[in-house]
C-alpha cells in the first residue's frame, strides 16, 4: 500500500463519514478502531513473525489510561497522547520476558497477559474495578470539542491513515527489511548482524501502541469502561482478523477488520431475531471466528489482500503479453 492508496484509503473512510447515518455509524467507528489494531498485529505477525493474542490488553491498556488521567483533571489531548505511549511501555515491560519464548509458548504466554491485565484492572478502585470507569468526559482539544459520533470517525480515519503511514515508512526502511529477515529466520536474520531481540522488543512495543491509540479513541467515544469490555475473545478477533485480510500486507489489516466486522454484525442480528435461543450470539460468534480462520488458512494463506494481489498481477502480465 503506497501513500497514494493510504490517500485514498483517508478520503475514502472520510466520506463514509460523512454518508453514513447515525445507526450504522457507531459501528463504523469501531470498524476504525479495530483497524488500527489489526495493522499492528499485521506488522508483528506478518512482517516480524511473532505470535501475540495479547493485543486486546494494549487495547484496554490505552483505553484506562485516557479515561483515568481524563477523569483525574488531565487535558484531553495529553491524555490521549499517553494512551499508546503506556501501552507500548507495558509491551516492552512484559515483552522482555515474553519474547525469548516462540510459537505457540509466546501466543499462550501473550494470552495470558491479556487475563492478568483484567484481573489487576479489575482490582484498582482508581479505574473503578469491576463496576468500571464511569463519566468519562468527550474528547475536547483547545477549541475543539468532539461531540458527536460522526467526529470519532473522523478522529479514527486520521489515526488510521497515520498508524498505516507509519508502518509503511517502517517497511521501507533499513530497520524493515530486517522485520523480514526476522520473520523468515531468526538464525539466519542474526548471523546477518540484525540485532534480533531488540527489533522483537521494538516492533512488539510498536503493535502495543497502535492499539492503545485505538484504545485510547475508544475510551473517549464510549465514555465507560470495564473489564469486561475487553474479553479475551478480542485478542483472537485482532488475530482472525490480520489471517483472513492477510498478514503480509499492508492492506490486509483494514480488508479483514471490513469483512470480519460485517459477518459478525450480520449473524449476530440474525442471532438476536425472534425465536432464536439465548445464547445463539455467542455460539455464531466463536463458530464464525473458528470456520473463517480455518477456511483462510485452507484457501487464502496469504488472505484476500494477497488474492487480490496475485490476481492483479495475473491480469496485467496477461495484458503485456503480445496479442
Amino acid at each position: 500500500m503506497g501513500r497514494y492508496a493510504i490517500l485514498l484509503l483517508l478520503l475514502g473512510t472520510l466520506s463514509l463519514a460523512f454518508l453514513l447515518d447515525e445507526s450504522a455509524i457507531q459501528l463504523y467507528v469501531l470498524f476504525l478502531l479495530t483497524a488500527i489494531v489489526t495493522v499492528g498485529v499485521c506488522l508483528l505477525m506478518g512482517y516480524a513473525g511473532q505470535v501475540s493474542l495479547g493485543q486486546g490488553a494494549f487495547y484496554a491498556c490505552g483505553a484506562y489510561t485516557s479515561g483515568v488521567l481524563v477523569t483525574q483533571g488531565c487535558p484531553g489531548l495529553v491524555a490521549l497522547i499517553a494512551a499508546p505511549l503506556a501501552a507500548a511501555a507495558v509491551a516492552t515491560l512484559v515483552g522482555v520476558p515474553l519474547l525469548t519464548l516462540r510459537g505457540h509458548h509466546l501466543a499462550f504466554a501473550t494470552l495470558a497477559t491479556h487475563l492478568i491485565f483484567l484481573s489487576v484492572v479489575g482490582e484498582m478502585p482508581l479505574a473503578g474495578g469491576d463496576v468500571g470507569l464511569q463519566g468519562i468526559p468527550r474528547l475536547t482539544v483547545g477549541p475543539v470539542a468532539f461531540e458527536s459520533l460522526r467526529s470519532y470517525a473522523i478522529l479514527s480515519s486520521f489515526a488510521l491513515a497515520a498508524v498505516l503511514l507509519v508502518v509503511k515508512n517502517i517497511l521501507a526502511s533499513r530497520p524493515g527489511r530486517a522485520l523480514r529477515a526476522l520473520s523468515s529466520s531468526e538464525e539466519g536474520a542474526a548471523a546477518s548482524g540484525v540485532p534480533v531481540e531488540r527489533y522483537k522488543l521494538a516492533v512488539f512495543a510498536l503493535s502495543a501502541g497502535f492499539a492503545g491509540l485505538a484504545g485510547g479513541i475508544y475510551a473517549f467515544h464510549i465514555g465507560y469502561l470495564a473489564p469486561g469490555s475487553f474479553p479475551v475473545l478480542l485478542s483472537i478477533e485482532y488475530v482472525v482478523m490480520a489471517a483472513i485480510g492477510g498478514l503480509g500486507t499492508l492492506s490486509g489489516g483494514v480488508v479483514g477488520s471490513a469483512v470480519v466486522m460485517l459477518l459478525v454484525h450480520v449473524l449476530s442480528r440474525l442471532a438476536t431475531m425472534q425465536g432464536m435461543p439465548d445464547t445463539a450470539p455467542a455460539i455464531l460468534s466463536y463458530a464464525v471466528y473458528a470456520t473463517v480462520l480455518i477456511l483462510a488458512v485452507l484457501f487464502l494463506p496469504t488472505g484476500l489482500a494477497g488474492l487480490a494481489a496475485s490476481a492483479h498481477a495475473r491480469i496485467t502480465q496477461r495484458g503485456n503479453q503480445p496479442s
